[in-house]
């Protein structure tokens, strides 16, 4: 009979380990659920921080730029944008080419050979943009004046140029047929 107890009393010390051993278990699987969202939640912060750090450098930016007659804050590509008369003159970079903190600016063709050649710590370009009569700007490179002065002559040039044309929205009843008829 001892050995019954024996096994009796073995079994429900094994159980007791068993069951001590499912909890360790559902305990460490909750920690490790926990912190896997915790990480989630890190790395949204993360990217969250990323983005704002990309926008940080937009602020001295958006200050001089709405300084100027009829400038108005919008986004280009899902990035800040300043426009002037709908036309962008500045915004940051969103294209993956362009180092992060970039700000594209509006200006000649000429204007801009010339920035890059005097500057080039400041002012680049990329192949993406290369068609375009913009230029690369590294805000922490450029001081102050140098920005103000940038954004002025960007929206010097958008307001003089010719504003885009659109075909006049008419209704399709109000148009004429271009058939002729005979008579």
């Amino acid at each position: 009979m001892s050995l019954q107890v024996d096994d009796v009393q073995t079994s429900s010390a094994s159980k007791r380990r068993v069951t001590s051993g499912v909890r360790r278990l559902r305990t460490a699987t909750f920690f490790l659920h926990c912190s896997s969202s915790f990480t989630s939640f890190s790395t949204a912060e993360v990217s969250m921080n990323r983005r704002r750090q990309k926008t940080d450098g937009f602020e001295l930016v958006r200050q001089f730029g709405l300084s100027l007659p009829d400038v108005e804050e919008s986004t280009m590509y899902g990035a800040p944008a300043l426009k002037v008369r709908g036309r962008m003159f500045a915004c940051m970079a969103s294209h993956k080419s362009a180092e992060p903190g970039t700000l594209v600016v509006r200006i000649e063709f000429s204007a801009r050979d010339e920035l890059i050649a005097t500057e080039p710590a400041i002012y680049y370009l990329k192949d993406h943009y290369v068609d375009y009569a913009s230029v690369l700007v590294r805000l922490s490179r450029i001081s102050p004046d140098a920005l103000r002065d940038l954004l002025l002559s960007a929206w010097r040039f958008v307001s003089a140029s010719e504003p885009m044309r659109r075909s006049p929205a008419t209704p399709r009843s109000m148009r004429r047929s271009r058939r002729t008829r005979s008579g």
